[in-house]
């Protein structure tokens, strides 16, 4: 048996708000989701003005990160991501109609080790979508730390 860590509510509004605030300052409309570690929706919001296609986006970012165990840019990074034509998942983003993303903007949330969620970025170009979910991880940890747990923040996220 294994005693494992749970992400909730709490620690998901955290990080939307750090990664609302950071779409603010670096002045770009974001969808941001956080899933559990089944894929499963916790939070969810949209920025006034953001894309109408974001949420679906984020949600696939974040079910695919956290399901996958990798940050989805590092399918597609040259010159080994799996996704690459000739790799061994090439088309692993049809595998599972719509809800595989295979693109920049989906993090596994990686708590002492363990996956326990996704969260997904959608709105701005890979580097703004990149900033805003760091930001996000780097809030999560600052909350935790205190309690013992250690956080991944960087971008690179494999498990």
């Amino acid at each position: 048996m294994k005693t494992s860590l749970k992400l909730e509510l709490e620690e998901a509004k955290v990080m939307i708000e750090a990664a609302k605030q950071k779409s603010e300052e670096i002045n770009v409309l974001e969808t941001i989701a956080i899933v559990d570690d089944g894929g499963y929706v916790i939070a969810l919001e949209r920025m006034n003005g953001a894309r109408i296609t974001g949420p679906e986006i984020a949600i696939a970012k974040a079910f695919t990160a956290a399901g996958h165990k990798r940050s989805t840019h590092l399918f597609n990074k040259e010159p080994n991501g799996p996704a690459l034509p000739g790799n061994e998942a090439f088309g692993i983003q049809h595998m599972l109609d719509g809800k595989f993303a295979i693109f920049v903007g989906g993090f596994p949330i990686v708590v002492n080790g363990e996956v326990v969620g996704g969260i997904g970025i959608s709105g701005g170009n890979g580097e703004q979508d990149t900033a805003v979910g760091t930001a996000a991880l780097k809030a999560l940890q600052e909350l935790v730390a205190s309690k013992g747990y250690e956080v991944i923040t960087d971008a690179d996220i494999k498990k």
